[in-house]
């Protein structure tokens, strides 16, 4: 009997510690993170990747709803960018698991590892080169090797980022957490795509970082000089100079230091649409950049789409902060994968979109952020504690 009594004993202690030893991340109701509807798709696969927790997202586009112009084109579950974006995904990592039912109306990601490489995608013609780059930007310096990524596709258009606004804010940001001070960030235009046919492409290099850096943006500063890039393509080079010169014509009442670059593209360099589009960029004595786009459409006027950019970068700069409302999501995130350290950032009126972004941040990683109004500059202060975030699939040096 006093056998038997030790023996059941040590089994129920080895059972009790191996319980204790299975991590939390591992359980079902804490890796698997749902989803209802097609908002804020790209926010929901980067953090999933990130993260490692595996998500489902149910009842995408369960209604029939019309795309198309003529109301022709009804859609159901998810649309072609979306696809095109998970195919992206697919190539950038490995061991990624990605199932979608037959109507397209749900899908399961279970994410893999980051891995990068030399890798090309064509993005389609239903969205812009950059919003890909938004999605992907996060994840390309966790990987285990450099991203050499080649998309081909529409340039400059109003739904995403375009390709001048990656280049002259989005790279600039993140130097300042530490990734490409080497030098070895870089981003080209090689051709110009405008909407509806496309045509473009732009290379991005992108090197990998062990861990990023926190940060401490809260003086704003003042604006010293305006620059800016009027880029037509197909068309008379004369568009591109009434825009630059409608655009400095607003811009010279602030300060006298504005410059507006024409970039004129014809050919093979000029994609296969007509078009033309502005970016400018505000850069304040701190070294802050605010920056705005506008895009030309249908009967656009080159004179009013200067104008109309200006005062985009004229409400950015009145909103204030270190930040203008088209990174606010991606510097938040960064913030949120920094070390165990306060990172502090101080931005102008929170949009709708990065106030789902802090919902999806609590979600997935488990970090709130502390939100504090500065009634004086009519700013917010935003800070969080990072989560010390790691390259895993980095070699050890």
């Amino acid at each position: 009997m006093p056998i038997t009594k030790s023996k059941t004993k040590s089994k129920a202690s080895v059972s009790q510690k191996s319980v204790r030893k299975v991590p939390q991340a591992l359980n079902s109701k804490h890796s698997l993170v749902r989803f209802k509807g097609c908002s804020h798709f790209r926010q929901r696969i980067a953090c999933s990747i990130l993260s490692g927790k595996s998500i489902r997202i149910d009842d995408i586009r369960s209604s029939p709803i019309n795309v198309g112009d003529d109301g022709d084109d009804i859609k159901i579950g998810l649309i072609d960018f979306e696809a095109s974006f998970l195919r992206l995904i697919d190539k950038i990592t490995n061991g990624t698991k990605i199932e979608i039912n037959e109507s397209g109306t749900s899908l399961y990601m279970k994410p893999g590892f980051i891995m990068n490489g030399k890798l090309e995608h064509d993005c389609g013609c239903t969205r812009g080169v950059g919003w890909y780059l938004e999605g992907i930007l996060p994840l390309a310096f966790f990987g285990k090797k450099p991203l050499s990524l080649t998309l081909n596709g529409i340039t400059n258009d109003n739904i995403g980022l375009s390709a001048d606004s990656v280049k002259a804010v989005a790279l600039p940001l993140l130097k300042k957490f530490g990734i490409g001070e080497e030098g070895n960030l870089d981003f080209k235009v090689t051709r110009r795509g405008s909407p509806p046919k496309g045509g473009g492409s732009i290379e991005l290099l992108c090197p990998i970082v062990k861990r990023l850096k926190p940060i401490d943006l809260t003086d704003a500063g003042l604006v010293k000089r305006i620059r800016g890039n009027a880029v037509c393509t197909k068309v008379s080079p004369q568009i591109a100079n009434r825009t630059a010169e409608s655009s400095k014509g607003v811009l010279n009442k602030l300060i006298p230091d504005v410059w507006v670059h024409t970039d004129h593209s014809g050919g093979i360099s000029g994609g296969l649409s007509p078009g033309f589009s502005c970016c400018l960029v505000a850069e304040s004595t701190t070294g802050v950049l605010l920056s705005a786009e506008f895009a030309a459409s249908e009967g656009s006027i080159p004179e009013d789409l200067g104008i109309m950019c200006s005062h985009m970068l004229l409400e950015e700069i009145s909103n204030g902060g270190c930040v203008d409302s088209s990174y606010q999501s991606m510097a938040m995130l960064l913030m949120v994968l920094c070390p165990e350290d306060v990172s502090r950032l101080r931005i102008g009126k929170l949009t709708n979109y990065s106030i789902a972004f802090l919902r999806h941040i609590r979600e997935f990683f488990g970090v709130t952020f502390k939100i504090k109004p500065d009634y004086e500059t009519s700013t917010v202060l935003v800070s969080c504690l990072g989560i010390g975030y790691k390259n895993i699939s980095r070699s050890a040096t």
